[in-house]
């Protein structure tokens, strides 16, 4: 339902004009370095790409630990697979309002970062590699 709402905005919001034509990520950036013009582009376009994102990220079954050239990274930058399921959950549940907890590749480290609202990891130069949701609709 809200995914939907998003995608319909996004798509009214770009109709007939240069964003129209361009990916995702590119609408994203595009609006990024434009905002406040643009932030209701911004907020569509982030939407889809988080929520997509996201539940790309869900596998059933899934869960456990990752595979071994990531855990290794995991190790080497956040101090083990244990203190990155702490400071994951922490970063989640520590998010004031709604948003998004992301586990990222930020200049070639992995760090553990959150963003409030449509902000996301690709806006500020970041690779995305597992996000959750912490928006409240999210669970109802």
């Amino acid at each position: 339902k809200h995914h939907g709402a998003y995608v319909t905005n996004l798509n009214n919001l770009t109709k007939d004009t240069d964003l129209a034509s361009k990916s995702l990520e590119e609408v994203i950036k595009v609006a990024a370095a434009d905002l406040p013009a643009k932030q209701g582009i911004f907020n569509n376009a982030a939407q889809v790409w988080n929520h997509t994102f996201f539940w790309n990220c869900l596998k059933k079954g899934g869960g456990g630990k990752p595979g071994a050239k990531l855990l290794a990274k995991i190790e080497a930058d956040l101090g083990g697979f244990d203190k990155f399921k702490e400071d994951f959950k922490a970063a989640a549940v520590g998010q004031f309002g709604s948003g998004w907890a992301w586990l990222v590749l930020d200049g070639g480290k992995l760090k553990i970062t959150k963003t409030a609202n449509a902000d996301l990891p690709l806006a500020h130069g970041q690779k995305a590699l597992l996000t959750v949701d912490v928006w409240d609709h999210a669970y109802y």
